[in-house]
């Protein structure tokens, strides 16, 4: 695969690059024409006094994206197709801390999520994700968020971040990428053969568009439909195919 790599990093109480520093958390961000939100992300994650390191793993954006990010102070890996496992595993193979923080875009975490992480780090919780509730105060999409209070997989999802640590990350050898679809599901399931997987009391706030585009029913019924199948062995190129045709997509 051909990756481009812009190397330096961003102090989040300075606006200096510290080639030396090493970050305590490596935040990496897939991105596709994500200029609407890179930017509010990129600020909120660096308010904190701790040193943290943005990789967005960009997946060839046509809008300005990486020129938003590469104005914050982000490290940037271009890749040349659109792929969110191997976006993630790019920007984990650029990172250098010893703890890895996956996030998407549209996302975003607690305020103090770098305290809440490495506190968990810190009790021997290698690998874990926050709850997370909709951009929106429709009644429905509150149900949905509920669900993510509770430990149990049909309610895991990308959308909630993940953090892990990067031992344990190698020895999953990262993430499949052979998974084009439920990739996130699929490192925790592996990832909790090796590990307690450790469920953060907080809430990411996370984008309602795919609801905006879509009938509450279909996008659920759709996860569900996609959930079950992935679970019964189905490859992911034929779930990817399906999930597609079942709901209409923001960036399709």
């Amino acid at each position: 695969m051909n990756c481009t790599y812009y190397t330096y990093v961003r102090n989040s109480n300075s606006d200096h690059t510290l080639a030396n520093t090493v970050p305590e958390i490596s935040i990496i961000i897939p991105t596709l024409n994500e200029e609407e939100h890179i930017g509010r992300l990129i600020r909120h994650l660096t308010d904190n006094d701790h040193q943290v390191e943005i990789i967005i793993a960009d997946a060839n954006s046509s809008d300005k994206t990486v020129e938003i990010a590469e104005s914050l102070g982000a490290q940037i890996a271009k890749i040349n197709q659109p792929s969110r496992p191997k976006q993630l595993n790019e920007g984990a193979r650029l990172a250098t801390a010893d703890l890895l923080y996956f996030v998407h875009a549209d996302t975003l975490p607690p305020k103090d999520y770098a305290n809440q992480i490495l506190s968990a780090s810190a009790d021997g919780k290698t690998f874990g994700s926050f709850r997370f509730r909709f951009d929106s105060d429709r009644k429905a999409l509150r149900f949905n968020s509920w669900w993510t209070h509770l430990p149990i997989m049909i309610a895991r999802g990308g959308d909630q971040s993940l953090f892990i640590s990067r031992k344990l990350f190698d020895n999953l050898d990262g993430y499949s990428e052979d998974h084009i679809v439920m990739e996130d599901y699929d490192i925790i399931r592996r990832g909790k053969k090796l590990a307690k997987f450790q469920l953060l009391q907080d809430d990411v706030r996370v984008s309602a568009r795919k609801y905006d585009e879509n009938p509450y029913w279909q996008v659920n019924s759709s996860n569900f439909i996609i959930f079950t199948l992935y679970y019964l062995g189905v490859s992911p190129a034929r779930l990817l195919r399906l999930y597609k045709k079942l709901i209409r997509h923001p960036k399709s």
